[in-house]
């Protein structure tokens, strides 16, 4: 079948596609690579992916492509869905014929709920859906599809047996020939990677239990399968021939340190290809292991902290210790690895004592860059269900993760702190870490070596303080 994946227009500025982890809009512009969309992509022979947000499409500029296409796949989540299910019902009167499905994190834990969204939505894709959307679109149907839930002729809903969970990942087709055949690289930033950058995963799932995390608990699973050093090495020697023009690789698995022997190999590889690369990492990795990734190549750490309290990471199973993270975090710095250190609010235990010692604990460690979030209890997660038994979400407020122009809400609340309090805290958080005279002195400098980085930071300082500016008008 002649296939179109899409990740669909959305908010302005929405970075809430098949590789964002948080599904809003960020402080500056920023885009992840639409991966979760590219694996099957590569599976479908003369498919096409188009990543709207990234590209600035609008609904009309995707819905001429309508009668092109026999299979279309959008990618939702749960902020952008009843934008994503009109956008369907568009595409079916353009072209009745179209065979429509849904994948995404949203549809695979509530499957039923969101056929009945809509008469036109024929399926949904549950768990690891990249071969079930290849099988589709051989012309396999629906009722023999693992992993499949979808709307018969007769309009009854079914649910098919559900989809072994990929073993052998260097089975999978690189995504970054799908990158090169229909995605244009420099749309892509992230305040805290170079520019343009690549991003892709070597394996799929995370041992963490982190009960606030998506993927792990929708999609991925708790089991950390990997592709093969050899397989890796492969994709990078990829995009160096194809991708002359980049300057860092990122890879995004939700915790590429946890098997460090083959960490260290990949370094080691890496380190041979001349590559400058950045990766995801718990607060929790050795001096020995660190030294080697940075001695080949490693130039940046995005590590989630979360809080500086200690309760609140025993609440979400986060398996981390702050006098562990704290001599992890000396570490890097006495190494020159540079760390972009991710914080939520919100998260259950907190009050406004905790709130004010994880700001202490971000100023005392001291990451280059932060990202602050608002605990999300997106559906499928601990958290979520968490908070539905204690009555910290409510009925009318767990459909209210992002605002009406797509900034992120604090849907939670606890009877000592409001939701408007944590919302409220999280441009405090931002303006006491970074209107420091020691992180001022230390950004400036870092522009001052590099005209480039000069250009980049002065435009990126003007979209955060917008982004602080819509952001109140939208609490």
């Amino acid at each position: 079948m002649k296939t179109l994946f899409l990740n669909p227009p959305s908010y302005e500025g929405f970075d809430g596609g098949a590789g964002a982890r948080y599904q809003a809009r960020r402080e500056i512009r920023s885009f992840w690579y639409p991966t979760w969309l590219a694996q099957p992509a590569a599976l479908v022979p003369d498919s096409r992916l188009i990543d709207a947000p990234a590209e600035d499409l609008t609904a009309e500029d995707v819905l001429r492509l309508a009668g092109d296409y026999e299979l279309l796949v959008i990618y939702t989540s749960s902020p952008s869905f009843p934008g994503d299910v009109k956008l369907v019902e568009a595409f079916k009167e353009r072209n009745p014929r179209i065979l429509v499905g849904l994948v995404g994190a949203k549809v695979a834990v509530e499957p039923e709920s969101s056929l009945e969204a809509s008469p036109r939505i024929d399926f949904v894709a549950r768990e690891e859906f990249d071969y079930t959307i290849q099988e589709i679109a051989e012309g396999r149907p629906l009722a023999e599809v693992d992993g499949v839930s979808f709307r018969d002729e007769r309009g009854q809903i079914h649910h098919n047996p559900g989809r072994a969970i990929i073993e052998n990942m260097d089975a999978l087709p690189f995504v970054s020939t799908v990158y090169k055949r229909d995605l244009t690289i420099e749309k892509y930033f992230i305040g805290y990677l170079q520019h343009p950058y690549v991003s892709f995963y070597t394996g799929r799932g995370c041992r963490s239990k982190c009960t606030f995390c998506l993927w792990p608990q929708t999609i991925g699973g708790h089991r950390y399968r990997v592709r093969s050093p050899e397989n890796v090495l492969e994709e990078v020697r990829y995009i160096q021939q194809n991708f002359p023009q980049v300057k860092e690789i990122f890879f995004d698995d939700d915790t590429f340190t946890d098997f460090k022997p083959r960490v260290e190999a990949i370094a080691r590889g890496l380190g041979k290809l001349g590559v400058t690369w950045s990766c995801n990492a718990k607060a929790n990795v050795p001096y020995e292991t660190l030294k080697i990734m940075r001695d080949n190549g490693l130039r940046l750490l995005l590590v989630g902290y979360e809080s500086g309290n200690q309760e609140i990471l025993f609440n979400i199973k986060k398996g981390l210790r702050t006098d562990i993270a704290r001599e992890f975090s000396r570490n890097c710095r006495k190494l020159g690895v540079t760390i972009h250190g991710t914080f939520i609010l919100g998260l259950p235990g907190e009050t406004r004592e905790t709130i004010e010692e994880t700001i202490r604990y971000a100023q005392e460690i001291n990451p280059h860059t932060i990202q602050v979030s608002l605990a999300a209890p997106y559906p499928g997660t601990r958290l979520y269900r968490e908070a539905m038994e204690n009555g910290w979400l409510t009925a009318q407020e767990q459909d209210h993760l992002v605002s009406g122009n797509g900034f992120q809400l604090s849907p939670l609340s606890y009877p000592d702190l409001s939701h408007q309090e944590i919302f409220d805290s999280l441009a405090r958080f931002y303006k006491r870490f970074y209107f420091r005279p020691s992180k001022v002195a230390e950004l400036v400098w870092e522009m001052l070596k590099s005209p480039e980085m000069m250009k980049r930071r002065l435009r990126e300082g003007v979209e955060f303080f917008h982004f602080l500016q819509e952001r109140q008008q939208a609490s």
